[in-house]
C-alpha cells in the first residue's frame, strides 16, 4: 500500500467532517467572537477552508515564504458568505484528493519548509506537513467552531459519533 493509498480515505474523511460542520455557519454571524480576544466564527471557518488549500502548496513545492523579502506577506483569505466558503472548499478538497493520490512515496518524504523572509520555521517531510498541519490543524478548528455553534444555538452536526444534538 501506497502512503497516498493510506492517507487519502482519512483525508476525505475528515473533510467530509469539516464540510458538514462548515454547513452550519450562519452568515448572519460571521462577526460573533466569544471574547474580544477570540477569533470571530467567520474567521475560523475561513481558515478551514484555507487549510484544504494547503494540500497544493505542500505537495507541489518545497517552501512557502509567508513574508517574502520581494513580496507581499501573506493574507489569509476573507470569504463573505457561507456558500462562498463552501464553493472554494469543494474546489480545495477536489482538488487535494487528486494531488494526494498522484503523489508517490518518495515525493511525501521530501523536506518541506514554511519560511519568513527566508528563514525556516518549520521543516518537516511532506506527510507529516499533510497530517500535522492539514489534518490534525483542520481537526483542531473544526472543534474551535463547533464550540461557536453551541455558543449560538447552532446545532452541531455528528462527527465521530452522535452529537448532543443528533441523538437517535
Amino acid at each position: 500500500m501506497t502512503i497516498a493509498e493510506s492517507i487519502l480515505p482519512e483525508f476525505e474523511m475528515e473533510m467530509a467532517g469539516t464540510r458538514k460542520v462548515l454547513e452550519r455557519v450562519p452568515n448572519d454571524k460571521l462577526d460573533w467572537k466569544a471574547h474580544p480576544k477570540s477569533s470571530t466564527i467567520g474567521w475560523v471557518a475561513s481558515h478551514l477552508v484555507e487549510i484544504a488549500h494547503w494540500v497544493e502548496g505542500t505537495l507541489t513545492q518545497d517552501t512557502w515564504d509567508i513574508n517574502p523579502a520581494d513580496g507581499e506577506p501573506y493574507q489569509s483569505p476573507k470569504f463573505s458568505s457561507r456558500e462562498e466558503m463552501l464553493e472554494r472548499f469543494d474546489a480545495c478538497v477536489a482538488d487535494g484528493k487528486k494531488r494526494i493520490a498522484a503523489t508517490s512515496d518518495e515525493e511525501f518524504a521530501k523536506s518541506w519548509s514554511l519560511l519568513s523572509g527566508g528563514q525556516a520555521l518549520i521543516t518537516m517531510p511532506k506527510l507529516g506537513v499533510i497530517r500535522t498541519w492539514v489534518l490534525n490543524h483542520s481537526i483542531h478548528h473544526r472543534a474551535h467552531l463547533c464550540v461557536y455553534l453551541r455558543l449560538n444555538d447552532i446545532p452541531v452536526p455528528a462527527l465521530y459519533g452522535p452529537s448532543a444534538d443528533e441523538q437517535e
